[in-house]
């Protein structure tokens, strides 16, 4: 049987989104946690590269200004919650609270995450979804910390992670702890990834995923794009900032938006033009997410003006491993 039904490949086309119970096991997902664990007591950032990782206009910007962020795609550098740092860059919290996520290669450099990403499940979800060709964009362990872990306001993916045409990126957002409402679970405007807001419709078109580890499973898949109404674009090369946005997020009422819940080893699949968001963390819990995107490659063209590019040392990979 397969892991995603029919019933499940309708919802997400209905949605822009569909939770899947079951991607990890409890194990998996521990073991994951644990050797996120051991980078970040192995890790050595210097100051001038401890960047706050926020998902607010204003510092996003400022991390788009940052060489350490705009170069991290083939990297696995650290990015951290705002006021963890006294006015001299030192620690105000134990460096294991103080991270926000950690990106943009563990898919690529660490065997276990890699693992994950290629999994027969989740190639099996690809398939399920019609992808010729699907290629891993980029990948984050995000944190959530208890108390401090920060608000991602209302947002579409594929502002970040533009194609033409649209509707070829996903997310797959796993899940390594119960994600709750109390924890900062994700948030959705169901069927928001159609412009009109009516059921998308199957066409010929290749999609794109994001996969998270509370499982949850972002991609754009073979359904009409709905657009997007603001994008982060790398400024030419030499000027500065190194990034701006073009156009404006809309603002949503707050009542069209659902809690998505989620059980340690599931994962959500998301579209990259569903809006999203998660509040702050205010419990004593963490909620800990593996996560990353898949962009379907064949008859795509990714955006040279994206913040993300492939690169010498890391093009994209393939995700199908056969």
């Amino acid at each position: 049987m397969d892991f995603m039904t029919d019933r499940d490949v309708q919802k997400y086309s209905q949605d822009g989104y569909v939770v899947l119970d079951g991607l990890l096991t409890s194990r998996e997902c521990d073991e994951l946690r644990q050797r996120m664990a051991e980078i970040v007591d192995r890790m050595d950032v210097p100051q001038h590269c401890r960047t706050t990782f926020s998902t607010s206009p204003d510092q996003q910007q400022q991390q788009g200004n940052a060489d350490y962020f705009i170069t991290s795609g083939d990297k696995i550098r650290f990015f951290f919650e705002k006021g963890v740092f006294d006015d001299k860059g030192e620690f105000l919290v134990p460096k294991q609270r103080s991270l926000n996520k950690v990106g943009h290669a563990l898919h690529a450099y660490e065997p276990l995450y890699k693992e994950v990403t290629h999994s027969a499940k989740v190639q099996g979800m690809a398939k399920k979804l019609g992808l010729v060709s699907p290629v891993i964009l980029q990948s984050m362990f995000i944190f959530k910390q208890p108390g401090i872990g920060g608000e991602v306001t209302p947002h579409q993916d594929a502002t970040f992670l533009h194609t033409e045409p649209l509707g070829r990126v996903a997310g797959l957002w796993i899940a390594l702890e119960d994600a709750t409402v109390n924890n900062g679970c994700l948030w959705f405007i169901p069927g928001s990834h159609n412009s009109n807001g009516t059921t998308l419709t199957r066409t010929a078109r290749p999609f794109v995923v994001c996969v998270c580890v509370c499982v949850m499973l972002c991609v754009e898949s073979r359904f009409a794009p709905g657009g997007v109404s603001r994008r982060m674009v790398r400024t030419p090369k030499g000027s500065f900032p190194l990034t701006h946005f073009t156009g404006l997020e809309p603002a949503y009422e707050d009542a069209k938006f659902i809690p998505v819940p989620v059980k340690k080893g599931g994962v959500i699949l998301i579209h990259g033009e569903v809006v999203h968001r998660s509040a702050e963390n205010t419990s004593e819990d963490s909620r800990h997410v593996y996560t990353f995107h898949v962009m379907e490659a064949q008859d795509t063209r990714w955006s040279p003006d994206n913040w993300l590019q492939p690169t010498e040392e890391l093009p994209f990979p393939p995700l199908y491993t056969k």
